[in-house]
């Protein structure tokens, strides 16, 4: 079962490159992915950094985005959850 978590993954992982923590943010999104019963070796996983709008707690915004290595789509909930806001 999937731990319950307040924060969005978006949020963690853009929270671990204001860190200087980048390198274990693949592996936080491969960890996302299995807790979501999706084999993390199917994608290859990249990030986006982007300005944090006006007023935000961070100074980056880190988009996630997925593609499947078999040029299937990605499942349209899975990219929307993946990068939910809030």
């Amino acid at each position: 079962m999937p731990q319950v978590n307040p924060f969005t993954i978006r949020m963690q992982v853009s929270r671990m490159f204001e860190q200087g923590q980048s390198l274990f943010a693949e592996l936080k999104v491969q960890d996302w992915l299995k807790e979501r019963n999706h084999n993390p070796k199917d994608y290859v996983i990249r990030f986006h950094q982007k300005m944090a709008p006006v007023g935000a707690n961070s100074s980056v915004m880190i988009e996630i985005e997925l593609i499947r290595k078999d040029g299937q789509p990605v499942d349209e909930w899975l990219l929307q959850e993946i990068n939910r806001q809030s």
